[in-house]
């Protein structure tokens, strides 16, 4: 068997046992025995191949894998859903109360209902949403605090 085809059952190889693993790591190397290969079919010299192997395995392990193993890590900033609306401003449009009341969110009429009970924010007031309980934003008065 010609070298070229061993380095390409080779990356074959490493691949498959990337997607088994998922480690990123043997991904890289099936890319390192791909390039080997194509070495390998320019009639370079079998020590030659394997220091191809070996620079671009290593080259790739080192330099891609901390990148995309930060990435990896990154935390979500961009809040989606319901989850954007807690701790956003909104207007009350009818009085708010314990038991309800309705407020207007992005040109939106959502119910809602007063995070204290105790209190009564009046229509007009600017409020801020504390969560969202179903399809009720509970809000709070950010003047009384």
């Amino acid at each position: 068997m010609t070298p070229w085809v061993v380095w390409l059952v080779a990356a074959a190889g490493l691949a498959v046992a990337e997607v088994i693993t998922l480690t990123f790591v043997l991904g890289l190397l099936a890319i390192a025995a791909v390039l080997a290969s194509v070495v390998a079919l320019a009639g370079v010299p079998v020590a030659a191949q394997i220091a191809v192997f070996a620079a671009a395995g290593a080259g790739l392990a080192f330099g891609v894998a901390p990148i995309a193993r930060r990435h990896l890590r990154t935390p979500t900033t961009l809040r989606t859903g319901v989850a954007a609306l807690e701790g956003r401003k909104v207007t009350v449009t009818e009085d708010v109360t314990a038991r309800g009341g309705r407020v207007k969110v992005g040109g939106e009429s959502w119910a809602a209902r007063a995070l204290d009970p105790t209190r009564e924010i009046p229509a007009g007031t600017s409020v801020s949403v504390a969560k969202v309980d179903g399809a009720t934003l509970v809000v709070y008065d950010t003047e009384s605090l």
